[in-house]
C-alpha cells in the first residue's frame, strides 16, 4: 500500500537525482517530533481521538513499518519541506486508516508546526544521537590504543621526524601519543551535545510562533524531552535557531579534527606495516584479503585505507556544511538538507570506521620487537644523546667522518669516556 501523497510524488519528480534518499535517522527524528506534537494536542483536548491515531501512526513508522514510503532525495530545494511533507502525508494516511475518517496532512498532522521548526529540531535530535554513538566509539578506540601502549612499552624503536631518523622512542609511546589525541576528540565530541540541545520547536515559520498557541509550545518540548531521553530545551531566541546554523558547523569542525587524527593514525600504521621486505616492517597488520589480482602473496593495509577514506569524506562534508550554513538568507536557510545529509553521513562514517579500525586493526596487529630493535641498533638515533657531552658540532663531525653506525657510535662513546675521565 502507498501512504505518501501528491506532494511526495512531486518532490520525487522535481529532484530525480538518483543520489540517495533522505536518511532514515532524520525521518525517524521528524516522526518523533510529530508524535510529541500529536500527544500534546491529545492532552490539551484538541480532538483526542484524531491525535491518538496520529501518535499511533508515528509508533508504526518508528517500528519500521513504512520505511519504503519515504521517497524524497536527501538533496532537495525548499529547506526540507519535501521531506517534511512526505512524513506528514504518510502519517495522515496511516492515521486515516485507523480512524476511519480523513486526516489532513497539514491541517491535522502539521497543526501548529512548520518545516522551519520541525526539521531543525529533528536534525538536532538525530545529530545528538550520532554524537553520543561516536563519542562512545572514540572511547573504545582510545582504550584499545592505551592497551597497546602498555603492551608495547618495552619495545625500543627509532623515532622519525620528517620521515628521517631522529631519536629512540618506544612503540608504546607512539601508541600512547595517538591515544591522547583520540581522548581529546572523545571529550570534545561528547561536550558538543550541549550546543545541540536548544531547539526551536513551537517557533513555526520564523521563530515567532505565528500559528502555535502558548500551551502547545510549552508542553510539546516537555513531551519531546521525555520521548527522546535527551535534555532538550526551548531556545531562548527561536528566531536565532531557525535562521542560523553555525552550531552544525561547530559540530562538523570537531568531526574534522577527529578525521585528521584518524588519517594520521592510519597513515602511520601503513608506514610501520610497510614491506614485508622493502619497508619498515615494525608492525604486522592482520591480513584481511588478497592485495593484488596479479602479484601473488601481496597483502594491503585495507583497514587503515578504508579509515582514511571515511575521514577524507568527513573533511569534504565539513566544507559542504560550512558553505551551506553560510548561505542562510534572512529568516531561513534553504540549504539545510545538505547540512543534514553531510553531517549525518560524517557521524555514521566516523563512528563505523572507528569501530572497524579498533576491531580489525588495533586489536589484531602484532609488533615485531626484534626488527624494531635491529633498525634502531643499525642507526645513529642514539648519537643525539652525546651532544650534551661532546657538543653538537663535534658529534656532527664524527658522523661526517663516516663508517658503519656501530663504528660511529663506538667512537662517540670512546670520546665521551675520555671527557668523563
Amino acid at each position: 500500500m502507498t501512504y505518501y501523497g501528491e506532494e511526495s510524488r512531486r518532490a520525487r519528480e522535481n529532484f530525480p537525482l538518483q543520489h540517495r534518499l533522505t536518511d532514515l535517522r532524520l525521518i525517524y527524528a521528524i516522526v518523533e517530533v510529530k508524535k510529541a506534537a500529536a500527544r500534546t494536542y491529545a492532552e490539551l483536548g484538541t480532538d483526542p481521538a484524531l491525535y491518538q491515531a496520529v501518535a499511533a501512526a508515528c509508533d508504526r513508522v518508528l517500528a519500521g513499518e513504512a520505511d519504503d514510503q519515504f521517497i524524497t532525495q536527501a538533496l532537495q530545494g525548499g529547506a526540507g519541506t519535501s521531506t517534511h511533507m512526505n512524513v506528514n502525508e504518510v502519517l495522515a494516511s496511516m492515521a486515516s486508516e485507523q480512524l476511519g475518517r480523513p486526516v489532513h496532512p497539514i491541517d491535522d498532522v502539521n497543526r501548529g508546526q512548520s518545516t522551519n521548526d520541525v526539521y531543525p529540531t529533528a536534525l538536532r535530535i538525530a545529530a545528538i544521537r550520532g554524537v553520543r554513538s561516536l563519542s562512545d566509539e572514540c572511547a573504545r578506540l582510545q582504550e584499545s590504543l592505551q592497551k597497546r601502549e602498555n603492551e608495547f612499552d618495552g619495545i625500543d624503536k627509532i623515532g622519525r621526524t620528517e620521515m628521517m631518523d631522529a631519536v629512540p622512542v618506544t612503540l608504546g609511546e607512539e601508541f600512547g601519543a595517538i591515544a591522547q589525541a583520540i581522548a581529546r576528540d572523545r571529550w570534545r565530541i561528547y561536550k558538543i551535545e550541549e550546543r545541540l540541545r536548544q531547539v526551536n520547536i513551537g517557533g513555526t515559520a520564523v521563530g515567532l510562533s505565528d500559528t502555535a498557541d502558548r500551551q502547545y509550545r510549552f508542553r510539546v518540548i516537555e513531551i519531546l524531552r521525555q520521548q527522546t531521553g535527551i535534555g532538550l530545551a526551548a531556545a531562548e531566541y527561536p528566531m536565532d535557531v531557525t535562521q542560523n546554523n553555525d552550531v552544525f558547523v561547530e559540530v562538523s569542525g570537531l568531526l574534522k579534527a577527529l578525521a585528521v587524527n584518524l588519517i594520521k593514525l592510519s597513515n602511520d600504521l601503513r608506514l610501520m606495516n610497510s614491506g614485508p621486505y622493502g619497508g619498515f616492517g615494525e608492525i604486522h597488520l592482520k591480513p584481511m584479503q588478497k592485495g593484488s589480482s596479479i602479484m601473488p602473496g601481496k597483502v594491503n593495509p585495507v583497514i587503515p585505507e578504508m579509515t582514511m577514506q571515511c575521514a577524507m569524506r568527513a573533511i569534504a562534508n565539513d566544507t559542504a556544511i560550512t558553505m551551506a550554513a553560510s548561505r542562510g538568507d534572512f529568516e531561513l536557510n534553504a540549504f539545510l538538507p545538505l547540512i543534514a545529509d553531510a553531517l549525518l553521513e560524517s557521524l555514521q562514517l566516523l563512528t563505523r570506521s572507528c569501530a572497524i579500525m579498533r576491531e580489525k586493526c588495533i586489536d589484531t596487529l602484532e609488533a615485531d620487537g626484534e626488527h624494531c630493535r635491529s633498525i634502531l641498533d643499525h642507526s645513529l638515533a642514539r648519537a643525539t644523546s652525546y651532544a650534551p657531552f661532546l657538543g653538537y658540532d663535534t658529534v656532527t663531525e664524527v658522523i661526517r667522518q663516516g663508517g658503519t653506525p656501530e663504528e660511529i657510535m663506538a667512537r662517540l662513546e670512546g670520546m665521551k669516556q675520555e671527557r668523563i675521565r
